[in-house]
């Protein structure tokens, strides 16, 4: 026998019989991303399970999971996505809201004593970073607050949309964009802390931004159902909420 072919099939072979991974894969809303790092540490340190997070805009990761992603859990930056799995079958249990998030008006030159929405429609600002409102809801809260303050029409030229916040932050940082929406938790996250400046915008101007997370289906076998469900509790648990707190979520 030629052993030279011996030791790949037999690597091949053991390959084919490995157990399927456990590891729980949490998809992610790119504003939460910072608080889900933490909450990974935490979980893990706790349980000994293993957290794999990906991250993306609500409404892409909804079009993942609708096309047969192996997620186990899905983070949302709003309701209207998780309520939309649920309703399609893909989980036996509805989806819950963990947090409320606050829209930021963020700049990486202007001061934060300049910084105001009315600024907008000024020849100041040529370009205005936002979520993309299709598939972010902080982009939908952001043209909320521009059409509130009846600036949409004088602003909708300068906008520039990114595809999710932690695009949109890129955007902003980088000086693409003289200004832009986001998240406060985003600005809070130990990457963004202290770079440039930024204001809570009223609540008041945009529809509240309730955050809801959903546990996706499992079959009754699966390895990570039980993993899965202990990740989803822990999410809504003291140290989940204090994590959350943290980051400016109400």
């Amino acid at each position: 026998m030629n052993f030279r072919y011996l030791i790949p099939l037999i690597a091949l072979i053991l390959a084919g019989c490995s157990k399927p991974s456990e590891k729980i894969i949490v998809a992610t809303a790119a504003n939460v991303q910072y608080v889900m790092k933490e909450i990974k540490v935490e979980f893990e340190k706790e349980t000994g399970k293993q957290i794999e997070i990906v991250v993306g805009s609500s409404g892409n990761l909804t079009t993942q999971i609708r096309e047969g992603a192996p997620f186990d859990v899905f983070v949302s930056a709003d309701t209207k996505y998780p309520d939309e799995i649920f309703k399609n079958g893909g989980s036996d249990e509805k989806p819950r809201v963990y947090a409320l998030g606050s829209l930021v008006l963020w700049s990486k030159n202007i001061p934060q004593a300049k910084l105001n929405t009315a600024l907008l429609s000024t020849e100041k600002i040529r370009k205005i970073a936002v979520p993309n409102p299709k598939t972010a809801p902080y982009g939908v809260a952001a043209i909320d607050v521009l059409k509130s303050q009846k600036l949409y029409d004088q602003t909708e030229p300068k906008l520039v949309y990114g595809e999710s916040t932690a695009q949109t932050a890129q955007y902003i940082m980088s000086g693409s964009a003289e200004v832009g929406f986001n998240a406060l938790s985003i600005v809070l996250s130990p990457e963004m802390r202290n770079k440039g400046y930024y204001i809570v915008v009223d609540s008041i101007l945009y529809q509240p931004i309730e955050q809801a997370a959903i546990l996706l289906k499992h079959s009754d076998d699966s390895p990570k159902k039980e993993s899965s469900q202990k990740f989803y509790d822990f999410l809504f648990s003291e140290k989940g909420k204090a994590i959350l707190k943290k980051y400016g979520y109400k």
